[in-house]
């Protein structure tokens, strides 16, 4: 969810989930172990950490000073599990869990008000969980756009389907301003904001799958310059690496939680 992640200082004009509805605007991760997670993702994405008003187990990633995401040691607290999830920016919350619910998916919290806006937990109705968001964005949103999150993939039983789901709820291609444009490219579903690809759709993940990580779910790719330096933080942090290849490894934290880090260069 949104952790006020407004830095001191800032006077970027503030951009509202009103202008870009429909595009990723925040990743989050439900975490149990605070410390060894602020340690892990320090070491192998160069984080550091901002307090935030929420509370103690909340804290808020920089780059370079620019937010990039949030993390929430609540997994244990609040029975979730740990995974990094996306939030997509919406006009109206409330309208956007009523079309969810409309069209099979799942309510898990919310709407609730995290000033200056609010947010909800939900599921597709293949069960992969993503978040939505409506009010302002960080602070200087398109430099966190651009500082280390590349983008949000939906690996899905069913591409095609999939996105006429997340298309009805988060009213992707509509022709409004500053609606999302949807292409099919190679095979996948490719989603465009502002002109930049900032989500992509595959097909194929298994839905009774016993392994949470072919199920149906939301992978967050961090851009990265050195995809081998991070696959070897991971291992001497706890974590641990499960493919691999020079442009692109998938990572598990020592909670569990699963990302890709993505080189730069192929961005």
């Amino acid at each position: 969810m949104n952790h006020d992640p407004r830095l001191p200082g800032t006077t970027a004009d503030v951009v509202s989930s009103h202008q870009v509805f429909g595009a990723p605007c925040w990743v989050s991760l439900t975490c149990r172990d605070q410390a060894t997670t602020e340690d892990f993702y320090g070491a192998v994405l160069g984080w550091e950490w901002k307090p935030v008003k929420l509370g103690e187990r909340f804290r808020v990633a920089l780059v370079n000073g620019t937010p990039v995401a949030g993390i929430a040691a609540v997994a244990s607290m609040w029975q979730m599990a740990v995974a990094w999830t996306p939030y997509f920016a919406v006009p109206s919350a409330d309208e956007a869990v009523a079309r969810v619910q409309e069209r099979g998916g799942t309510l898990a919290v919310g709407p609730l008000s995290f000033p200056p806006g609010r947010a909800a937990l939900l599921s597709d109705r293949d069960g992969a969980t993503f978040g939505i968001w409506e009010g302002e964005l960080v602070a200087n949103w398109e430099r966190w756009r651009r500082a280390q999150p590349a983008f949000v993939r939906l690996h899905t039983r069913d591409a095609f389907d999939a996105a006429i789901f997340y298309g009805e709820v988060l009213e992707w291609a509509t022709g409004r301003p500053g609606c999302c444009e949807v292409r099919y490219e190679g095979g996948e579903v490719v989603l465009r904001s502002g002109g930049d690809v900032v989500a992509r759709i595959e097909s194929g993940a298994l839905g009774s799958a016993p392994d949470p990580s072919i199920r149906p779910h939301w992978q967050v790719h961090f851009a990265v310059s050195d995809v081998t330096a991070c696959a070897r933080a991971a291992e001497a942090h706890g974590g641990s690496v499960l493919t691999k290849d020079s442009t692109e490894a998938v990572l598990r934290d020592p909670d569990g939680a699963q990302f890709t880090v993505t080189s730069r260069r192929n961005h």
